[in-house]
């Protein structure tokens, strides 16, 4: 049965957000391990939303962090190389009719236009692996869809399809 708000049924929302989840845990935390694709790109355009709070809103270990741009720089220049082993994850739709700018074309059946609230926790090891200590993790984000990946028919592994709004990165104690 079609849910009233999207179009979709139970399970079909379930195994888009589930595999959206699945491949952008294995991209993000695989640029995190090897720092070899910029995490800028993981996160929308920075802009601003009525009332100046700007987007996409990042906080990293308690401290706003104004853009993924100088959270790159952070990774680049003050925080050593890093492990991160994801534990588990858990996923849920949060809006299934989310509308930015370019996704207007998506049908609502496609799944493309849901927002993914994403909850992931795990282990991180920062200096060398074998010797570090390993510390807990927690994080959380707000996936939303990619207006140039609506804009793109073809698909490509150049071209996300889900961008980080929002994050919250915590070290566990």
């Amino acid at each position: 049965m079609a849910g009233p708000d999207h179009g979709l049924d139970h399970t079909t929302t379930i195994k888009i957000s589930t595999n959206a989840t699945q491949y952008f845990i294995e991209s993000y935390y695989a640029a995190l391990n090897t720092r070899q694709e910029p995490l800028s790109s993981f996160y929308i355009t920075p802009c601003a939303m009525s009332g100046g709070k700007s987007l996409p809103s990042i906080s990293f270990n308690g401290e706003q962090i104004r853009n993924a741009t100088v959270l790159q720089a952070r990774f680049e220049d003050q925080i050593p190389a890093a492990y991160y082993e994801v534990k588990c994850y858990d996923c849920h739709v949060v809006n299934p009719n989310y509308v930015a700018e370019g996704t207007e074309g998506w049908p609502a059946t496609t799944g493309k236009n849901m927002t993914i609230l994403l909850a992931v926790s795990g282990c991180v090891k920062f200096g060398n692996i074998e010797e570090a200590k390993q510390r807990g993790f927690s994080e959380t984000f707000l996936l939303v869809p990619n207006p140039v990946a609506a804009a793109n028919k073809q698909r490509s592994k150049d071209v996300k399809e889900w961008l980080i709004q929002t994050q919250n990165f915590r070290i566990v104690v």
